[in-house]
């Protein structure tokens, strides 16, 4: 499942209730940002990591359910690229539940990353939910105007 939309309309929250759902009924989700991912991954090559990559890596492949975060915002680098299409193609194959939220289009989607893609608009595998709301800042009616007054 795939949402895209603006900064703050709400995708990551979406995201999160599908992840605590899925907690709540007894599953192991994995929530991360994409650059976290990245950054995680990058970190196991240190000699004195207590991890290696193979085995973050797979852990990462073998989460039941995979809830990535701001896809698309990490650096695009050409190691990055192959790293992220690795992991989707391995859960795209083994019809692995993953949830991804991008503020880019999918027109920006395609042209970072062509191969990505093509799993993202596949119909038979991923839905994708375009997200229109406007930017939420939690404030209640009061709060608005008490910040217009003290203006």
């Amino acid at each position: 499942m795939l949402f895209t939309g603006d900064h703050g309309s709400g995708k990551t929250h979406l995201a999160a209730a599908i992840a605590n759902y899925r907690l709540v009924q007894g599953y192991a989700v994995l929530f991360i940002t994409a650059p976290d991912l990245l950054d995680h991954l990058r970190a196991t090559f240190s000699p004195s990591s207590p991890v290696s990559y193979n085995r973050r890596f797979e852990e990462l492949c073998a989460a039941p359910l995979l809830v990535l975060d701001d896809l698309g915002t990490h650096s695009a680098t050409a190691r990055a690229k192959e790293k992220l299409y690795q992991l989707f193609n391995y859960r795209y194959v083994a019809r692995l539940p993953t949830v991804m939220t991008s503020s880019l289009t999918l027109d920006e989607l395609e042209k970072q990353d062509r191969r990505l893609f093509s799993r993202l608009i596949d119909p038979m595998r991923c839905i994708h939910s375009g997200n229109i709301a406007p930017p939420y800042r939690g404030q209640t009616k009061s709060a608005k105007r008490w910040s217009r007054r003290k203006r």
